[in-house]
């Protein structure tokens, strides 16, 4: 059975940081691509970030960039979605999805990808 648990959620303030985790299950990890996309109350869910099975490569919406890292560790099957400068926008349920391929390159495509964990709330006061 394949499982994506998010961790690492919670409120905070303006300004500061979290580091989300993505831990996954049940699947070949390094033969999956990874996104994080995020869903704010009332509003679409959208892409955030995306990184290569290998690590290699990423890309950033435009909103996460300079602010947000991704980055994987294929040993410990895990994802992660490093947030600095976090601003009250940012306020949303932030998912980790894993997409299997062939190629080593990343998608920002909701449909692409596979499996889906239960998301992380991430709360951002002002």
């Amino acid at each position: 059975q394949v499982q994506l648990v998010e961790s690492g959620g919670g409120v905070v303030q303006a300004g500061n940081s979290l580091r989300l985790s993505c831990a996954v299950s049940g699947l070949n990890f390094s033969n999956y691509r990874m996104g994080w996309f995020r869903q704010a109350p009332g509003k679409e869910r959208e892409f955030v970030a995306a990184i290569s099975r290998t690590g290699g490569s990423t890309y950033y919406a435009n909103f996460a960039k300079g602010r947000f890292t991704i980055s994987r560790d294929n040993a410990k099957n895990t994802a992660y979605l490093q947030m600095n400068s976090l601003k009250p926008e940012d306020t949303a349920v932030y998912y980790c999805a894993a997409d299997f391929t062939t190629f080593i390159t990343v998608t920002t495509k909701i449909a692409d990808y596979d499996y889906w964990g239960q998301g992380t709330q991430v709360t951002v006061s002002s």
